[in-house]
């Protein structure tokens, strides 16, 4: 608690001020705790190893105008709400984090899969994406974990999934294209081989059939119980 005070100090300085007023979005308490903790340790942190956050890809030039345009608002919220507790680099260095923080950030979620909250670890960032990944990323408290799934032989690249992976092939590029500006060429997008299951459960008008249900709701079932017997894994 007391080493993690400044951060501290900088949010409840600034609720304090605003009150009942007081909401900036995750990701803009994120970025003003980034720039705060840029400032107190400039040096590269202990999650720092093997990236620093300076050197996180941002994806400036594939940006459209819509996201140029939350960023920007975004900027302006973190001028309204921290101004008075923080130092800030110029626009153009605010659109870059910002970006770099929309393409690296990661959701935590709790053991039931529920959010609770937006985080950044670099050297863990370093995962590239696949549909059919050999690691998950679990928490505990401040800490990300890297657990396997399956057997990874020794050189193996590791691959963690970006997204949810319960969505057919093109919803889930189509949302891999929106955020990190790529399409996954894994062996699950190439065959679509589950696409058929995923495709049939969202057809209102068309109820699925027993079966259908019955084998989407194990496949929800093994993913849930790959992720908690990974996070419990001694």
């Amino acid at each position: 608690q007391k080493e993690d005070w400044p951060m501290h100090k900088l949010e409840c300085s600034a609720m304090c001020a605003f009150g009942q007023n007081w909401n900036p979005s995750e990701t803009v308490r994120l970025t003003a705790r980034i720039l705060a903790k840029q400032k107190t340790h400039p040096e590269r942190t202990q999650s720092e190893k093997l990236l620093a956050v300076r050197e996180f890809e941002s994806h400036l030039d594939k940006l459209d105008n819509e996201k140029r345009e939350l960023i920007q608002n975004d900027i302006a919220a973190l001028h309204h709400f921290y101004s008075k507790h923080l130092e800030y680099p110029d626009n153009a260095a605010l659109v870059v984090l910002f970006a770099q923080v929309n393409c690296n950030g990661f959701t935590i979620e709790d053991e039931e899969l529920s959010h609770l909250g937006s985080a950044i670890f670099p050297d863990v960032a370093l995962m590239n994406h696949s549909c059919c990944p050999n690691v998950i990323v679990t928490y505990k408290g401040t800490l990300a974990e890297v657990r396997a799934v399956k057997e990874i032989e020794p050189g193996e690249e590791v691959f963690t999934s970006y997204i949810d992976l319960l969505y057919p092939t093109e919803d889930r590029n189509d949302r891999l294209r929106d955020s990190y500006f790529f399409n996954c060429d894994c062996r699950e997008c190439v065959t679509k081989e589950k696409d058929k299951e995923k495709l049939e459960i969202r057809k209102l008008d068309d109820p699925p059939s027993a079966e259908t249900v019955r084998d989407l709701i194990k496949y929800a079932r093994n993913v849930i119980e790959e992720f908690r017997r990974a996070k419990h894994y001694k």
